[in-house]
């Protein structure tokens, strides 16, 4: 304990014995250090202050009519648990029984009559000053446990403003090309298939305002993103005016009916007047002959032939 607390806060001592006399002489010892002290003539006396105002350490005759030390050490552990004080008891002098039942009964340290003044203030002492560091040192985990869930909370924050597209709130590109290449990984160990399916809107000139495109781009992630499946599946910007879905453990027909059901979706919805959707799409196993950015190429490549004709499409092309 630092001189300051100590000066400031001087620690409470609660003297609990049945003997007048005795009580009065460890309550003058007790001041003359410095502490500040209460009395209890009996172990219910005991129980009862504490349960009002916790003492910073209590020094308890063992051998007390009613409630003696030792039971009343039992129910002060029972009551308070981690919260006790600690305990010094006062035991006769060479009666070793009592002794062991003093720690049994969960008492901290003892000190045997007649007193030795000097030793009953180290062990004081050094009673209050191991539960102080210990509350310290309690305080201590507290606040780096705070300031761990605080550092890990902000960590999570920055790693979902990094993968988050600003504009639409799905999925931006940096995350989808690290989500591709793990699921890719993933899959090839099981040799299971991945699809892509990649959206783009040819808007009119009419519509191809900030404002206006912004809006349109905003609603059609939220579109496709309803039109997302299962869990594992991923919605993405893909780039301007493009939108990814990829689909781990999906084959061709089962990433086809998806395609249809987001090209019917965006239909359904008056978003641009006369806004057209081009889908491309493509299967894989990935495999060590074929890499990502050829599985990614070649769904460019679908969608690039979508685009070739007038109005709604969707092109498939296999890999090579």
């Amino acid at each position: 304990m630092t001189n300051h607390d100590w000066q400031n806060n001087p620690p409470s001592v609660l003297v609990v014995d049945d003997e007048r006399a005795l009580r009065l002489v460890l309550h003058r010892a007790m001041e003359k250090e410095g502490y500040r002290v209460k009395e209890a003539c009996n172990g219910q006396h005991c129980l009862d202050i504490c349960q009002q105002q916790l003492p910073d350490l209590i020094l308890l005759d063992a051998m007390m009519p009613g409630l003696d030390g030792f039971s009343c050490c039992t129910q002060m552990q029972t009551l308070l648990g981690d919260n006790c004080p600690p305990i010094l008891m006062i035991t006769a002098l060479d009666d070793q029984e009592s002794v062991d039942r003093a720690f049994a009964a969960g008492a901290t340290d003892y000190i045997t009559k007649p007193i030795d003044w000097h030793l009953l203030n180290q062990r004081v002492n050094r009673l209050l000053t191991s539960r102080w560091a210990i509350a310290e040192l309690q305080q201590k985990i507290q606040r780096e446990c705070i300031l761990t869930a605080q550092v890990e909370a902000a960590n999570r924050e920055l790693q979902r403003i990094a993968s988050v597209d600003n504009l639409t709130g799905i999925a931006n590109r940096y995350y989808f090309d690290e989500y591709i290449q793990r699921e890719w990984n993933r899959l090839q160990k099981y040799q299971l298939s991945l699809s892509l399916i990649l959206l783009n809107i040819n808007f009119t000139q009419d519509d191809n305002n900030y404002q206006t495109k912004n809006e349109c781009l905003r609603q059609i992630a939220n579109i496709i993103r309803k039109c997302k499946q299962r869990g594992a599946d991923l919605v993405a910007r893909f780039g301007d005016a493009e939108f990814a879905m990829l689909l781990p453990n999906s084959p061709a027909a089962a990433a086809v009916q998806v395609a249809e059901i987001i090209l019917s979706a965006v239909n359904a919805v008056d978003l641009a007047h006369d806004a057209t959707f081009n889908l491309g799409m493509t299967t894989a196993i990935p495999s060590s002959e074929l890499s990502v950015n050829q599985f990614i190429s070649t769904a460019e490549k679908a969608l690039s032939q979508a685009k070739l004709t007038a109005g709604d499409r969707i092109v498939i092309l296999s890999q090579d």
